[in-house]
């Protein structure tokens, strides 16, 4: 699986309708008043990827199977969630279980869906629920210091360098910015920020959900949210709910008709996806055959046998070496076999790291 992307917002904001129509189902209930949604649902999709069917359709496979992404779809927090208002402490704790967020931001007018605030302002709902995230971060890094001053005292070097990485953080905090956009931290801070485990360091999707005369364009709202993302070094996306809600209940050959005529090239799942994967520095290498073509996900930086591993950890623990072959000259030699004879099939050892698209073949001895 790829990676695991958690949906939040204020209430009535279309998360479950997004929600709904990424994972083609009806698992979240869409309604208009706060807190329809309690539980956290869960979803898995697959991930779109014309490279892999280009690859299965060279090497003849008998089925095709996709990386997956799994979406949980969180509550809408309020004012006051990290001081527990609207069950904020329940869904502050599944926040913490995710690896990145997709933070909906309303960025259409529609008198007949209210709004807790009352009025649109996507920048607004943005900070209201930074606000409370970061409110949560410090009184979880309050409790955490106290407990590691005492470790530290007792000569616990690990306890001082994760207390004055916490010190960092808090005074950063408690001035306003989101432990993602910390400043003066060294490298092995930075290295050992996500293990902290703050909700505010997790990195952040802004999707703003628009209507569907806005889909292809945006509006003025979501430039401002792009002026925000840009200002954070965050990502955004466009995306109408309501449209998405259309197309999964399309079969696959209106689909693209559909998009045509909205005036769109891809879903708004795609640009989501794309959105994460580059957020979250991750990579897509294959593996294809007669039997199957099948997509894999690894993060960046990782090396063949640990690509290996995500397959089959008895494939990473007796890696003898990886045999490899660029996805745009497996294409461009029409398959394997002529990747061969053009000199482009290549035998990669264990310090290879993966690069997007590597078609591999493990060799391995248990």
């Amino acid at each position: 699986m790829g990676f695991n992307c958690g949906i939040i917002g204020l209430p009535n904001v279309g998360k479950s309708t997004l929600f709904n129509a990424l994972t083609e189902t009806a698992a979240a209930d869409a309604a208009n008043y706060p807190f329809c949604t309690i539980e956290p649902n869960t979803g898995r999709v697959s991930v779109p990827d014309p490279r892999l069917d280009a690859l299965a359709e060279l090497a003849k496979s008998a089925s095709i199977i996709p990386t997956q992404l799994e979406f949980v779809d969180i509550a809408g927090l309020v004012r006051g969630a990290s001081k527990g208002e609207g069950l904020g402490n329940q869904f502050l704790g599944n926040i913490r279980e995710v690896d990145a967020i997709a933070h909906v931001l309303r960025c259409f007018e529609d008198s007949e869906i209210t709004h807790v605030e009352g009025e649109i302002d996507p920048i607004r709902d943005a900070a209201t629920i930074d606000t409370e995230l970061m409110l949560a971060d410090i009184d979880s890094l309050e409790r955490r210091m106290t407990a590691l001053v005492k470790k530290g005292r007792g000569g616990d070097a690990e306890a001082k360098a994760d207390l004055a990485l916490m010190e960092i953080l808090f005074a950063q905090l408690s001035d306003g910015i989101p432990a993602r956009r910390a400043t003066g931290l060294t490298e092995a801070q930075s290295a050992r920020l996500s293990a902290i485990g703050l909700l505010t360091s997790k990195p952040v999707v802004y999707v703003c959900n628009v209507a569907e005369g806005d889909a292809a364009t945006g509006n003025a709202l979501t430039q401002k949210v792009a002026a925000l993302a840009a200002d954070e070094g965050a990502a955004y996306v466009v995306v109408s709910a309501a449209i998405e809600a259309e197309i999964s209940q399309l079969d696959p050959d209106d689909k693209a008709e559909f998009l045509n005529e909205l005036g769109l090239s891809e879903t708004g799942l795609a640009r989501l996806i794309r959105a994460g994967y580059s957020l979250l520095d991750l990579l897509t290498f294959f593996t294809v055959g007669p039997k199957e073509a099948r997509a894999w996900t690894v993060g960046l930086g990782a090396t063949a046998p640990m690509a290996a591993g995500v397959i089959h950890t008895d494939f990473q623990r007796g890696f003898i070496r990886a045999e490899t072959v660029a996805y745009d000259d497996y294409v461009t030699c029409g398959g394997e076999s002529g990747a061969k004879d053009a000199g482009k099939f290549r035998i990669e050892g264990a310090d290879y790291k993966v690069v997007d698209g590597d078609v591999f073949h493990f060799r391995f001895n248990v």
